[in-house]
């Protein structure tokens, strides 16, 4: 009876504790059906000829209370495709948690999975993204103490999260940010400080590659490495300026011909902003020499990085452009950018782009010119414009001797708005090529009723198939490669916080990016499914 009383007291506290703060979360679960369709290659792997089906799930808790957050996230994957996109992972547990505590609203310490970042990132980052499974949350501690209004420091050490366990080698950091007006101007000046050492097992595995290179390439690996970032941001009326310079000591790291290199490393980065009614222009350069951050030169692909590369490069939301997104560069890339946006009035905008990027070598890369212009009366939205590419698929998809991408993509989306509430949108692109796949034509028509209901249905064709040796569905000399279909029929409802979407796909293969991040996925067939909620 004695400890049934005190269970009951413990509970009544608690549950008096808890009354007191606010309590939120949300829930977020992708399921997918595969369908095997051999004439696309979505077949020969487990998930389409055993599996058949697959999830994952995250459902996040959120808990405030008199200065304390305590957060905590479970994930779930039963026969997930999304770690590796042609095998099954499954494994459920706690994917994050962290218990947090502001005092005197100068001081908040951090204990758990930590995810924030120096500056843009380019020294340091840990963050999520779902889309790509990239979960490099810090697992450890972090302080920030506020010295004065204008003027914050932080400091953080850890190791990095790896699914459902953590990286070795263990990362420190220091960070100070400023805030000041001066005269006209106004500045957010920082500077960041990032050590990385390897554990003995990384080190071991180090060196057993460093000895079975070529004897003239071997050299004394080092357990430490450190990096250096200054940066800041001006702003003077219409006129902006972020700049930011790195560095890292020289460590191993895998050099472009997949042999470990000792070298150090740096990268720069920049945009330039000017905007005032009716025009905007903006630059933005970055130029990379070794700047690999990562565990260690152990982990490749988007395992174990410690930052994130700004990108230069627009991410196009068209199906047909956004095959050919670049991927930042960390052993080599000089890459510069111009946006220039005009407004002649209230109806019309007008947007011309141009990109460029090669390897410090001079290599070519990636070149865009891009134009669009946005037309909008009381009734009608309509947009068109055409992007001009050079892509190259050798580099970026890893395809050795594949000739550069020349492609057009002219393009048009129309959008009729029934009333308040109903809409209709039509969607056109062409991109002319003859490399890769050859031409493609997509087609979209989406219904709109807000705020609840969207219907959407594609199709993606490949209009004028490549012939050539560097189509992946080559056949050989003489035989031209089939012309497929690549449908989409999409439904989303929404109820409040509540959404739930259903989509039957069929998904070329190729590159996948989010903020410039990208890896290879390969086709997809059949139905995907997401439920997302908050509360």
């Amino acid at each position: 009876m004695r400890k049934l009383s005190i269970v009951v007291l413990l509970l009544s506290f608690n549950c008096q504790i808890f009354a007191q703060g606010t309590i939120s979360g949300d829930f977020m679960m992708n399921m997918n059906f595969f369908q095997r369709d051999s004439s696309i290659k979505a077949s020969g792997n487990p998930l389409y000829d055993n599996y058949l089906s697959g999830n994952e799930g995250w459902l996040d808790l959120r808990y405030s209370n008199n200065g304390f957050t305590i957060f905590t996230r479970i994930d779930g994957f039963d026969n997930s495709n999304l770690y590796n996109p042609t095998q099954a992972m499954t494994g459920v547990g706690i994917g994050a948690w962290s218990v947090s505590k502001e005092i005197n609203k100068d001081l908040t310490v951090t204990g758990g999975y930590i995810y924030d970042q120096i500056g843009s990132g380019l020294l340091f980052r840990a963050y999520e993204d779902r889309g790509l499974l990239i979960d490099n949350a810090l697992v450890g501690f972090e302080l920030k103490y506020k010295l004065t209004d204008n003027l914050m420091v932080k400091g953080f050490s850890g190791q990095q999260k790896y699914l459902f366990s953590k990286y070795g080698p263990v990362i420190k950091g220091v960070n100070a940010e400023g805030d000041f007006n001066v005269g006209k101007g106004h500045v957010l000046p920082g500077i960041g400080i990032l050590n990385r050492t390897l554990d003995q097992t990384s080190m071991n595995t180090v060196v057993d590659a460093i000895n079975s290179q070529d004897l003239s390439t071997r050299f004394v690996p080092m357990y430490n490495m450190y990096a250096y970032t200054l940066y800041n941001t001006l702003t003077i009326g219409s006129f902006s300026w972020y700049v930011e310079g790195a560095y890292k000591t020289h460590e191993a790291i895998v050099g472009l011909d997949n042999l470990l290199v000792d070298k150090p490393g740096n990268s720069q980065f920049t945009t330039i902003g000017y905007a005032k009614k009716g025009i905007a222009v903006n630059f933005t350069g970055k130029r990379t020499e070794n700047f690999v951050m990562r565990t260690s030169p152990n982990e490749i692909l988007l395992n174990g990085m410690l930052n994130w590369q700004p990108i230069v490069a627009r991410i196009r939301p068209q199906r047909l452009m956004s095959r050919y997104t670049p991927a930042s560069q960390d052993i080599s890339e000089m890459a510069e950018g111009m946006d220039l946006l005009i407004a002649p009035n209230d109806f019309l905008s007008i947007t011309t782009n141009y990109t460029h990027i090669t390897t410090l070598d001079n290599i070519e890369l990636y070149n865009e010119i891009y134009g669009e212009a946005n037309y909008q009366m009381d009734s009608w939205v309509l947009e068109g414009g055409c992007q001009i590419l050079d892509y190259n698929r050798e580099l970026y998809q890893v395809h050795p001797g594949a000739p550069m991408v020349h492609a057009i993509t002219p393009f048009a989306d129309i959008t009729y708005k029934i009333t308040k509430k109903k809409s209709i949108r039509a969607e056109f692109q062409y991109m002319s090529t003859q490399q890769d796949y050859g031409s493609w034509v997509f087609a979209l028509l989406e219904y709109n009723i807000a705020p609840k209901w969207s219907v959407s249905a594609s199709d993606m064709y490949n209009i004028a198939p490549n012939s050539n040796s560097d189509n992946p569905n080559y056949v050989g000399p003489g035989i031209t490669p089939k012309a497929n279909h690549y449908y989409n029929v999409f439904t989303s409802y929404t109820k409040g916080p509540h959404r739930f979407t259903i989509a039957y796909v069929k998904q070329v293969d190729g590159i996948n990016c989010t903020g410039g991040v990208c890896r290879y996925e390969p086709a997809f067939s059949g139905v995907k499914a997401t439920i997302t909620s908050s509360f």
